[in-house]
C-alpha cells in the first residue's frame, strides 16, 4: 500500500477531496517545487504520524512538546512539523498534524492526525493500536496480519526509530503503546481502496518515503498489487482489470465476480498484467471503455490520454482484417474519436469491437509472458453496453 496520487489508493487517493486547509502542516527540508513541475510536494499520513508521536514521547519525558517537531525521513530529508493538537495528562500525551499534501489532489489533505502515546513496562516495546479514523485488516493479503491496524510496515519502522531517539536523548525505556487515529477517517475512507482490501473502520496509516509525489502513479499500481494480493489470499480463481466503475457493473452482471475479484486497473493496464505476471490467477479478465482498450489492442500498456492516443490508421487496419472495403476503412481512417470509427464499422456488419478486443487480449498474452493466466477482454461503450468481447485464450 502506498501514498497515493492520480486515483484511488489503499488508504489515500487522489480525486474527491482535493480541498482542505493545511494549516498546522510541515515546513522546511524540502525544496518549495519538485523539479520540471513546478508542483508543491506533500508529506504522508505516515510521516504526519511520526511527527506527532515523536512529539507525544517526548512531552511524556520531558512535559513539553516541541513545536515544531522535526523528523528525519526514510531519504534523509528533515521536515518539521507545526503541532494542531497538544494534550497531556493522566500518564497520556497525544499530539495531532494536519496532513499537507502539497499540490497532489489527495483525499487526505487536510485530515488531522492524532497520535497517543501511553509508557508501558519495561520490555513491552512498541505497540500500535488502531483509534477512531484508522482501519484494522480482515482479510490476508496485505504485508499485515489480520487484525492488526492498518500501519504500514515503513511508518511502524519509522516510529520505532523516533521513539528510540527520543528515549535515548530523554532518558526513556522505549517501551510505548501508539494509538494513531485520524479524525473522519472512516468516512474519507469510503472514497479510497481500503473497503475493498478488508480495511475496515477507517484511513491506513501510509508511505514509504514519506513524501507525496503530486500526480505520481506509484500508489495506484501499489493499490492494483494489494489488490491482487487479496484476490489471491481469498481463493479467488477469477479477477477482472476494470478502468472504471461502469466496467466494474458490467463485468458483475457478466460474471458475478465478488467485489474482492474487481481491481480498479484504471488506465494502468501494463500495472495489473505484469503483477499478474508474477502471481498468476487462472483467468483474468480485462474490461473498459473501446477506446481506451484500442489503445492496449495497439500495444500501450498505459491508457492515460496524456500518454497514448487512440490510433484511427491502426483501427483501419483492424477493420480491414474483418472485411471492411477500403472506403470503409478511410471513414474508420479519418474518425475523430474511436467511438466514431465503432459506429461506422457496425453500420457496415463489421465487429470493429470484437477485433480490438481480441487484439488486446493477443496483446495482454505478449506481456504474460506464458504465464498460466486465461485471459479474455470486453469493450463495452459510455453507457455500459457490450460493443466487443473477444474469447477466452
Amino acid at each position: 500500500m502506498g501514498e497515493a496520487s492520480g486515483g484511488r489508493g489503499a488508504g489515500e487517493e487522489s480525486g474527491g477531496r482535493g480541498a482542505g486547509g493545511a494549516s498546522g502542516g510541515a515546513s522546511g527540508g524540502r525544496s518549495a517545487q519538485l523539479k520540471h513541475t513546478g508542483l508543491r510536494p506533500g508529506w504522508t499520513t505516515g510521516a504526519c504520524a511520526t511527527a506527532a508521536t515523536t512529539a507525544a514521547y517526548t512531552a511524556l519525558l520531558t512535559g513539553d512538546f516541541p513545536d515544531p517537531v522535526t523528523i528525519t525521513l526514510p531519504g534523509g530529508q528533515t521536515p518539521a512539523f507545526a503541532l494542531a493538537v497538544e494534550e497531556l495528562h493522566d500518564g497520556r500525551a497525544t499530539a495531532g498534524i494536519v496532513k499537507d499534501a502539497g499540490d497532489d489532489p489527495d483525499v487526505t489533505h487536510g485530515a488531522l492526525v492524532r497520535a497517543t502515546v501511553r509508557l508501558l513496562p519495561p520490555g513491552s516495546g512498541v505497540v500500535f493500536r488502531a483509534g477512531p479514523g484508522v482501519g484494522t485488516v480482515t482479510l490476508p493479503g496485505l504485508p499485515l496480519d489480520v487484525g492488526e491496524p492498518a500501519v504500514n510496515p515503513v511508518p511502524r519502522r519509522m516510529m520505532r526509530e523516533h521513539v528510540a531517539r527520543a528515549a535515548a536523548a530523554h532518558g526513556g525505556a522505549g517501551d510505548v503503546e501508539i494509538t494513531l487515529s485520524v479524525d473522519d477517517g472512516e468516512e474519507i475512507a469510503r472514497s479510497t481502496w481500503n473497503p475493498r482490501l478488508g480495511i475496515l473502520g477507517g484511513l491506513s496509516i501510509l508511505g514509504t518515503t514519506g513524501v507525496v509525489v503530486p500526480y505520481s502513479c506509484s500508489a495506484w499500481i501499489d493499490s492494483i498489487r494489494r489488490g491482487v494480493d487479496v484476490a489471491l489470499a481469498d481463493g479467488q480463481t477469477h479477477v477482472a482489470g476494470c478502468t472504471g466503475s461502469t466496467s466494474e457493473r458490467t463485468v458483475v452482471a457478466e460474471y458475478g465476480l465478488p467485489e474482492i475479484a474487481l481491481l480498479d486497473m484504471g488506465d494502468f493496464a501494463g500495472a495489473v498484467l505484469k503483477y499478474v505476471r508474477r502471481h498468476p490467477v487462472e483467468r483474468l479478465t480485462v474490461c473498459g471503455g473501446f477506446a481506451k482498450l484500442s489503445k492496449l489492442a495497439a500495444g500501450h500498456l498505459d491508457l492515460h490520454s496524456a500518454r497514448s492516443q487512440v490510433d484511427p490508421s491502426f483501427l483501419a487496419a483492424l477493420a480491414r482484417r474483418g472485411g471492411a472495403d477500403e472506403a470503409l476503412a478511410a471513414e474508420v481512417a479519418a474518425a475523430n474519436t474511436g467511438l466514431a470509427a465503432l459506429r461506422s464499422c457496425l453500420a457496415r456488419g463489421i465487429a470493429l469491437g470484437d477485433l480490438v478486443a481480441s487484439a488486446a487480449r493477443d496483446e495482454a498474452l505478449t506481456v504474460l509472458r506464458g504465464a498460466p493466466v486465461a485471459v479474455d477482454v470486453i469493450c463495452i461503450d459510455r453507457a455500459g453496453a457490450v460493443v466487443g468481447r473477444s474469447s477466452v485464450r
